[in-house]
């Protein structure tokens, strides 16, 4: 039984970030990571050409900038070599390979009682915690929708947790399942080498350029959302033309308002839009049935594919550990309570990562927390 102050669960960006603040604080901490490293989701889950996104002025972490030189929208590894970096210079050192199986508050000793497994040495370990920050990410496990037929597919399925690169599919008919950004992109990567690329569109979704979201994010901080997404969707629809005709219909709600309500990311373009208009890749509606190689879409469409990419997303493992009878999570393992409040539970209990705003709402959650684990400690 180790007894600490704060444990952190997790050691993706949210976790070296929450360290940092503590460590500037000087609040003991330990982070447990159940895989064999840092950052897995983007070191062994993110295929080959992702970038992040958004502009690096609003994917720093908190107390270290990006170097001079970094490019506006950082690449994968050298994402993943800021977070060495970050790790290195606030001195974090997370237990790898440590598996955490429950998790539940101790009234009697005021404590959180964490049991879980090291999975390397195949023993079972225990923690106290006074508290206990949650930074397992959003992001935790690939989710798998059901489909009708699935098992009579004979070619390969995949998640696009386990897709690297389009070089192996030249050639062949290949099927993408989602339209979010990881959806869109891998069906540019797999059209740009020669695979024959479709993509299943069910959803209203924004299409916007890197520097429409730049705009609209910088603006956003001076004038009302409203305003903003208002004028970078009429610069989108001039820029893109009615995409309608192809399948692609935009939602109702502007994009940095549907952001903050839902979640829901717009689509940063990388050329995807343009393949779409000139029928590189093809748009299908939902699957209503799989009969072997033959897929039947709504609208009575039908086509056959030797490759079914699903990017459907991925889901949180909360709920499979964590045991809190005021229940800060809902059923999805998301945060009940509603943002700006997310982040703070009872008891010393709390999630960084989980409000859906990418690495500026990290480095929100992990300021917030580290201020108040702080206040606790010193009204004590």
């Amino acid at each position: 039984m180790k007894e600490v102050v704060v444990l952190i669960v997790g050691a993706g960006p949210a976790g070296l970030a929450m360290a940092a603040c503590l460590r500037q604080r000087s609040v003991p901490y330990l982070v447990v990571e159940r895989e064999d490293c840092s950052a897995s989701l983007w070191r062994c889950r993110a295929y080959d050409r992702v970038k992040l996104h958004l502009a690096k002025e609003f994917c720093a972490l908190p107390h270290m900038p990006y170097p001079d030189g970094t490019p506006t929208y950082v690449p994968k590894m050298e994402f993943v070599k800021y977070l060495d970096t970050y790790a290195e210079r606030f001195g974090v050192e997370p237990r790898y390979c440590i598996s955490v199986e429950s998790a539940a508050y101790d009234k009697g000793a005021r404590r959180w009682v964490v049991t879980a497994r090291d999975t390397a040495a195949s023993i079972e370990v225990m923690f106290t915690a006074k508290f206990l920050v949650v930074a397992t990410g959003e992001n935790a496990m690939g989710v798998l929708p059901e489909v009708p037929g699935i098992e009579s597919f004979p070619g390969e399925t995949l998640h696009s947790s386990t897709y690297r690169s389009g070089a192996i599919y030249a050639g062949k008919r290949v099927l993408v399942v989602g339209c979010g950004n990881s959806g869109m992109e891998i069906a540019y990567d797999l059209a740009n080498h020669g695979a024959d690329t479709s993509i299943v569109v069910r959803s209203p979704v924004h299409i916007m350029t890197k520097g429409l979201i730049r705009l609209g994010m910088t603006l956003v901080q001076h004038v009302p959302v409203t305003i903003v997404d208002f004028l970078i969707v009429t610069i989108a629809n001039f820029t893109f033309g009615d995409l309608s005709r192809y399948g692609i219909v935009r939602p109702n709600t502007g994009p940095l308002l549907l952001k903050a309500k839902t979640g829901r990311s717009p689509i940063v373009d990388v050329g995807t839009a343009g393949l779409i208009k000139r029928g590189v890749i093809k748009v299908f509606r939902e699957i209503s049935n799989i009969i072997g190689n033959k897929l039947e879409f709504e609208g009575e469409k039908e086509c056959y594919f030797d490759v079914i990419v699903f990017a459907t997303g991925y889901k949180t493992t909360v709920n499979l550990w964590l045991k809190d009878e005021n229940c800060m999570m809902n059923n999805d393992g998301l945060p009940k309570k509603g943002y700006p409040n997310h982040w703070k539970g009872e008891n010393g209990l709390y999630c960084a990562g989980f409000a859906r705003r990418g690495l500026a709402g990290i480095s929100m959650d992990a300021k917030n927390i580290a201020d108040d684990i702080v206040s606790t400690i010193e009204s004590a």
